[in-house]
Parts: structure tokens; C-alpha cells; sequence
């Protein structure tokens, strides 16, 4: 009587990597299929080989520098993470004390809800004429979008940590007779972190979403603007690839932030 053959695990591991990568794969390969079959049919919209060989020239000096309104994608996506790490950085400077307070204490709670249910929905190109009306210069303007776009994920996720501490960590702390320091720094902080970290990361991603749009009714150099800049001159590849690399940019921004979320979970535990 033959006994039944175990796999190797060198069969194992490779059965595990085919199921990771197969299906992200067959997804790419019918998605430039249909991109290749939709340019057949479409003669303005260019092809997958066409936007890579664009692509190739475009990568090949992504620095140039010809003047504010002749630069290379690598500046304008610079710019770009500049104007969104300041807006988000303001927006987390304000955005997550607020959200312990509001979450701490019901009067804030309740006084700031109201607010915060009504200018949440409001879309984020809406601020921009405030900014402009309030600065007077395009650069603070977009700014402006960024921080208020990307603050409400934050304030909302903390308040809601911090509601969700357990009430035996509070009583606790009341028996120790804890100052409010103590409470938030050894208490609150390290049990509201997870859901910082998610508010974190949504904005983020919110923060960089706006600043495409803000940038192509602002002008100036960023991603936004030469997105514009190629369609007023036609240049369809180049919006394309802007397209992807708002994407890549974008996944690599909330990845980073994802393993930042799963260290300091590990860190918590």
C-alpha cells in the first residue's frame, strides 16, 4: 500500500507566490488589452506603447529646469508633496489635539459636532475661493485646501478612539488621581494610537486626491498644474502618465503610512 506524497515545501512556496502574483497580473494584462482595444478605436487617445515610449523620454530627464513654467515632472511632483506635506502636517498640528478634546469632554463634543457635521461634506475645490479671497496668493490658497480638506479624518478617528477607551482605564485613573497630562499621555494616547494612525492615513490619501484638482485651478508648478499645461497643448500621453503617477505616488503614500500604522500597533500590544 503506497503512502500519499507531502508537497515540498520549495512546491509550497511556489504554489503561494503563483496565487499572489497571478491574479494582479491577469488584472494589468486585461486592462491594457482594454486600454489598447479602447485607442484602436478612439484615434486621440493614445496607446499602451505609445504612453510608454512618452513615458521613456519623459523619465529620462524628470529634472529639467527651462523656467516656472517649463519644468520636469520629477519638480512638479516635488512641489506637489511639498504643498500637501504642509497643509497635512497643520491639519495633524490641530486636527488630533482636537479630536481628544472633542472626544474627552462631551461640552466640546457638543458644541463643535454641529460644526463639524456641517463643513465635513462640503467639497474641498468649494474652499479654494475663501483661500484665495483670504491669502491673496495661490500658493497659501492651495495650502488652505489641503488643511481643510484633510483635518476632518483626523478629528473624527481620534474623538472616536478616545470615546471607545475602555471605562475601567478611566476609572483607574481617577482612583490614582492621574492629572489630565498623565491621563492623555499614559491612557489615551497609546489606546486611541490605531485609530490616530487610520485618520492619519485616510487624510492622506484625501490630501493628495485635492491637490491635483487645487493645483489646475491655481496654476504654478505641481502635478495639477502640468496636467493642465499638457492639455491646453494637447500632449494626451502626458496626462495619461500624469494619471499613473498620481496613482504610484499615491499607493506608496499610504503604504508607508500602513507599515507606520502596524509598527506602532506592535508597539502598543
Amino acid at each position: 500500500m503506497s503512502t500519499p506524497m507531502t508537497p515540498s515545501p520549495g512546491a509550497d512556496r511556489l504554489k503561494a507566490v503563483v496565487r499572489t502574483t497571478l491574479p494582479p497580473v491577469i488584472g494589468l494584462a486585461l486592462f491594457i488589452l482594454l486600454w489598447a482595444l479602447l485607442s484602436a478605436s478612439t484615434p486621440t487617445l493614445p496607446g499602451p506603447g505609445k504612453t510608454f515610449a512618452a513615458a521613456v523620454e519623459l523619465f529620462s530627464d524628470p529634472f529639467y529646469d527651462n523656467g516656472p513654467n517649463d519644468m520636469g515632472i520629477g519638480w512638479n511632483i516635488l512641489h506637489s508633496l511639498e504643498r500637501v506635506g504642509i497643509g497635512f502636517g497643520l491639519a495633524a498640528l490641530i486636527g488630533i489635539p482636537l479630536g481628544f478634546i472633542i472626544g474627552r469632554f462631551s461640552f466640546f463634543h457638543d458644541m463643535l459636532a454641529p460644526i463639524i457635521s456641517l463643513l465635513r461634506p462640503v467639497s474641498p475645490l468649494a474652499w479654494l475661493p475663501i483661500g484665495l479671497l483670504v491669502f491673496q496668493k495661490a500658493e497659501p490658497a492651495a495650502i488652505w485646501v489641503i488643511f481643510i480638506s484633510s483635518i476632518w479624518p483626523m478629528i473624527i478617528n481620534t474623538a472616536v478612539g478616545v470615546t471607545r477607551v475602555p471605562q475601567d482605564y478611566m476609572n483607574v485613573a481617577r482612583v490614582l488621581n492621574l492629572s489630565e497630562w498623565k491621563i492623555v499621555t499614559r491612557i489615551l494616547f497609546p489606546a486611541t494610537l490605531p485609530y490616530v494612525l487610520t485618520g492619519v492615513r485616510l487624510s492622506i490619501g484625501v490630501a493628495w486626491l485635492v491637490i491635483v484638482a487645487a493645483e489646475m485651478l491655481t496654476g504654478g508648478v505641481g502635478i495639477g498644474f502640468w496636467v493642465w499645461d499638457e492639455w491646453n497643448n494637447l500632449v494626451v500621453e502626458h496626462i495619461i502618465i500624469a494619471i499613473f503617477v498620481v496613482g504610484i505616488v499615491g499607493l506608496l503614500l499610504e503604504a508607508g503610512l500602513t507599515l507606520l500604522a502596524k509598527r506602532f500597533d506592535y508597539a502598543t500590544r
